[in-house]
């Protein structure tokens, strides 16, 4: 896809558009959860109007607004930065996820406009977005994004070889093969794991599903679930923890 450097448009296929939005949806969710204690440091509400950005490569960047006017894309919120001392930090981070959402729908019709797709092509893009979690859904943990609460704090890891290592009572952690196979994760309770329940959980950092033998991780203070991968916690690390933060909540900078 080219264009946002001056350059010339090329017609793109929804698929490819769905690309565009998918990577800079990655870059927003990354800024707003995993890399928020760096997102925040870089709001410093004494500089200018920052706006955040994000890229089909799935990077993010706070930086100005582009010079020219109108702009080639559509701009995200300008100023976001300045309201980041004036509330709860939780509650400047929601609405910087909303305001992110908007602009990531815009920039997608923007290239549907800049494309002609015709009203069918606009509504399999239109839907193809609407079956992911919103980025406000991911970061507040709120909605059809948010995994469901566990019934029993006492679980276990499961490793990809299948073996099972008990944790602390107070770490949350499963691995989707289990789920799939319906192993049961709080055997000391005679609970079976509902894979109905659980099996759409979507990772509180990408806001994707796993596979099957993906490790997953929950954290203890927002009881949001991720991928091992996506904040970089394995299984044996995740064996000696008593608890686990997510990089959200053990980010004591932010907290309201």
């Amino acid at each position: 896809m080219e264009g946002g450097d001056g350059g010339p448009y090329n017609r793109c296929t929804i698929e490819e558009v769905y690309g565009d939005y998918e990577g800079r949806r990655t870059g927003i969710i990354q800024a707003l959860t995993t890399d928020v204690e760096e997102f925040y440091k870089r709001c410093d509400p004494d500089r200018e109007n920052f706006c955040l950005f994000a890229y089909p490569n799935g990077q993010w960047e706070v930086t100005l607004p582009a010079e020219d006017v109108p702009p080639e894309l559509p701009e995200p919120t300008l100023g976001i930065n300045f309201a980041r001392d004036g509330m709860p930090a939780k509650d400047w981070l929601a609405l910087v996820a909303a305001h992110s959402e908007g602009w990531l729908l815009s920039v997608a019709f923007y290239f549907a406009a800049r494309f002609g797709f015709d009203r069918d092509e606009r509504k399999i893009l239109f839907n193809m977005i609407n079956d992911l979690p919103t980025v406000f859904e991911i970061v507040t943990g709120a909605g059809a994004g948010a995994p469901k609460k566990q019934h029993s704090e006492k679980s276990v890891i499961t490793n990809h070889g299948g073996s099972k290592m008990k944790s602390s009572s107070k770490l949350r952690a499963a691995e989707s093969h289990a789920r799939a196979l319906n192993v049961n994760p709080h055997y000391e309770e005679e609970e079976y794991y509902d894979e109905e329940e659980h099996g759409n959980t979507l990772c509180g950092a990408c806001g994707k599903h796993g596979g099957l033998d993906e490790f997953w991780i929950g954290c203890d203070k927002c009881e949001r679930w991720f991928h091992g991968r996506c904040v970089k916690v394995t299984p044996a690390k995740a064996e000696h923890m008593k608890q686990y933060k997510c990089p959200a909540c053990s980010n004591k900078r932010i907290r309201p």
